[in-house]
């Protein structure tokens, strides 16, 4: 069971893994963002908007509100025109998520977070569950990426990343 303590390590990594995230991210090309690049697969918008308006914003506030919304992964990829929108949107979401995690309390961890998928888990589930879907959709990127013809970023180079987003011992030294 996650408390608020064993939730500061997982986000590490989830912070960690984002700046990946975000390379992969910068990396497609600008042009092709709204692309079908694999038949029957979201485009890079739409993926995007999934994984960071559903998957790291909305189940992580989901948590401290206790209740997931929907989001309309289509109409929110439809208003990321640009390159630019999209990468703006991974940041705002990102952030927003990590203000959420700051606070979210062992109390909302325990507690019951309701949804329209017929369950209603406790709010550590739902953080598992984001975790899981973070590293299954990062994984969608690295398919992008490679379709498009650029070369991803290494899954564990985190060294290279934003300095926000690189290991605690690198950000101190």
């Amino acid at each position: 069971m996650l408390t608020q303590k064993s939730l500061a390590p997982m986000w590490d990594q989830i912070r960690q893994r984002h700046g990946i995230a975000l390379r992969l991210i910068e990396a497609l090309p600008a042009d092709r963002i709204h692309d079908h690049a694999i038949p029957n697969m979201r485009t890079p918008a739409q993926l995007v908007a999934h994984l960071y308006g559903m998957v790291v914003r909305e189940m992580t506030e989901g948590v401290v509100r206790g209740e997931i919304r929907e989001v309309d992964d289509a109409k929110v990829a439809a208003g990321l025109r640009t390159h630019a929108d999209l990468l703006a949107f991974v940041r705002e979401s990102y952030a927003a998520a990590a203000k959420a995690v700051a606070s979210i309390t062992d109390a909302q961890l325990q507690g019951t977070v309701k949804t329209s998928w017929g369950m209603n888990p406790p709010g550590w589930m739902m953080i598992s569950a984001m975790q899981d879907e973070f590293f299954h959709h990062r994984g969608q990127l690295y398919v992008f990426v490679r379709a498009f013809g650029a070369e991803p970023p290494v899954m564990w180079d985190f060294e290279h990343n934003a300095p926000e987003f690189q290991p605690k011992a690198a950000q101190q030294a």
